[in-house]
């Protein structure tokens, strides 16, 4: 059965195949695109963090109850070896390593995961002359709860998709008329 699986996973890969994630995905997703970069032929992180270092130095309040536990699973930022675990699994730190192109959107007001993530990278692609598209959403947090703001992001994201993968996208016609998005980085393609 597992040699079925990675049969599957090789025909994937050798097709061309997205990572895509928000919150824990979104790392997830600029993990895969830094630290395995001939994997994926595109990616998508969606309110993501980028640096480790900078979430846990920084947490919002509601995190107190937990805080020291997220330090000894991910590591602490007040220590030495914290820090240098927590380093090592920065993908800010490897964006010299992103060679596909990438799609990331956030909310500006999340807490849980500050839109500094985003920008970080973001700013760091741009000084390494990296492509990338970055949509921001002024009136969200960690998550698109308003249905005009997460429609508009799935039409960017769908053509994002049918342009790096192949296919089809539809048009965008009014997807996204109430949204309020940024385009901070980067050109939208056409279709969107």
């Amino acid at each position: 059965m597992h040699d079925d699986l990675i049969d599957a996973v090789d025909w994937a890969i050798a097709e061309g195949i997205a990572i895509c994630g928000a919150s824990y995905g979104g790392y997830a997703a600029f993990v895969g695109a830094t630290f395995t970069p001939d994997v994926f032929c595109c990616s998508v992180p969606v309110f993501g963090v980028t640096n480790l270092e900078t979430m846990l130095a920084n947490p919002p309040p509601y995190w107190a109850s937990f805080y020291e536990q997220e330090c000894r699973r991910i590591g602490d930022p007040r220590t030495p070896e914290g820090v240098a675990l927590l380093k090592a699994r920065l993908p800010l730190h490897r964006t010299g390593h992103i060679t596909k192109p990438m799609l990331i959107g956030h909310g500006a007001n999340d807490v849980r995961c500050k839109v500094a993530e985003s920008d970080q990278i973001v700013a760091a692609m741009t000084e390494k002359g990296i492509p990338v598209i970055y949509i921001v959403f002024p009136d969200e947090g960690h998550g698109f709860a308003r249905p005009e703001n997460d429609i508009a992001f799935k039409a960017i994201m769908e053509a994002f998709l049918a342009r790096h993968l192949g296919g089809r996208a539809e048009p965008v016609g009014d997807d996204f008329a109430g949204s309020r998005h940024e385009v901070r980085a980067g050109v939208l393609d056409q279709a969107a």
